[in-house]
């Protein structure tokens, strides 16, 4: 009877002493995690504000497939929610928040559990990355919550391992998005030519690039300092394309509704006149561009068409990153002159 006595008044301490340290546990908690992620701020952005993107890098459906996914009508923006239900309950997630392109603020609701509060701070990077921050806190934790966050291992290793996962799959769903592209050759039609202001070089290929960004934001902005009405997107047109002595010589251009005498040295005034040419339509990242012109030349050559010498040779951006930071969103055309 006394050892059962001791036994009892044992447990009694136990269950004391345990539950004075669970009341003294933090009333608070924040769990943090940041990754660079090789995509432009606003790719990222796009992605994270919208929870129909969400499944694709979520590491708790990954860990368990069973958990069903209920997207609610509005899925973007501050509104914008969804809701989950697997073996340990029902959650909820909403958007109540944002800042465009750099922070957005959600509020999480699991069970019966106090809600909590997720911040996503996106800070871009020079080499084009995004720095990505993504944070949950809690406040006013109930003792039922502490006991069962301490006898969980705590916070950190509740959520922590998938917050960084979450990263990960988000850092590769990312990269994967903006690889995708397409090449359409859409065969023979007419360019309707017109007046364009430009500026030109030689170089080698592999100058080219360098080039081409320092010499085309020059003519767009000539033409926006001088009132000039731009009749259509940017364009490159090629006057010398000589692989075997690494030598070319091109033109960037911006279309112009009339002729435009240009005040300034480099600027000059051209015109195309309305040309037959083969057109291909690539749309993705300009890495692809060198695929666009093989499959424009096969198609010429396999339909027993003869290209213009001398003619017109060019690529049109008529969504360029200036405006579309997505490459798997940029559209070039390409036309190239046929008798």
């Amino acid at each position: 009877m006394k050892t059962f006595k001791f036994l009892i008044l044992l447990l009694l301490v136990f269950i004391i002493g345990f539950c004075i340290y669970i009341a003294v546990q933090p009333n608070s908690f924040e769990v943090i995690r940041s990754k660079t992620i090789k995509a432009p701020q606003s790719v990222v952005y796009n992605n994270v504000i919208d929870f129909k993107n969400w499944e694709a890098w979520n590491s708790w459906k990954e860990e368990n497939p069973e958990t069903i996914i209920t997207l609610s009508e509005q899925t973007e923006g501050v509104g914008g929610s969804y809701s989950w239900e697997d073996e340990d309950g029902v959650g909820n997630m909403k958007t109540t928040a944002t800042e465009a392109m750099n922070s957005i603020t959600q509020e999480m609701q699991f069970g019966d559990f106090p809600s909590a509060d997720v911040n996503w701070n996106l800070k871009p990077n020079e080499d084009g990355s995004t720095e990505v921050t993504w944070t949950i806190t809690g406040e006013d934790l109930p003792f039922q919550f502490k006991m069962f966050s301490a006898f969980m291992g705590g916070m950190e290793k509740q959520i922590g391992p998938y917050f960084e996962r979450g990263l990960t799959l988000l850092d590769s769903v990312l990269q994967a998005e903006m690889k995708v592209y397409s090449v359409k050759v859409a065969g023979i039609t007419q360019h309707s030519g017109g007046y364009y202001l430009y500026n030109t070089t030689s170089c080698k290929f592999s100058e080219f690039e360098k080039n081409m960004k320092s010499m085309l934001p020059k003519v767009g902005a000539y033409a926006v300092t001088h009132n000039v009405t731009m009749a259509g997107p940017p364009f490159i047109l090629y006057h010398k394309w000589d692989e075997e002595n690494d030598a070319m010589i091109f033109s960037c251009c911006v279309p112009t509704n009339s002729k435009i005498i240009s005040d300034e040295v480099g600027i000059l005034t051209g015109k195309l006149d309305s040309f037959r040419a083969v057109k291909t339509v690539l749309k993705g990242d300009y890495k692809n561009l060198k695929e666009a012109w093989e499959a424009t030349m096969k198609y010429i050559a396999a339909n027993n068409l003869e290209i213009v010498e001398g003619g017109a040779m060019l690529e049109t951006y008529s969504k360029d990153p200036m405006r579309h930071p997505n490459p798997a969103d940029w559209l070039t055309e390409i036309y190239v002159e046929v008798k």
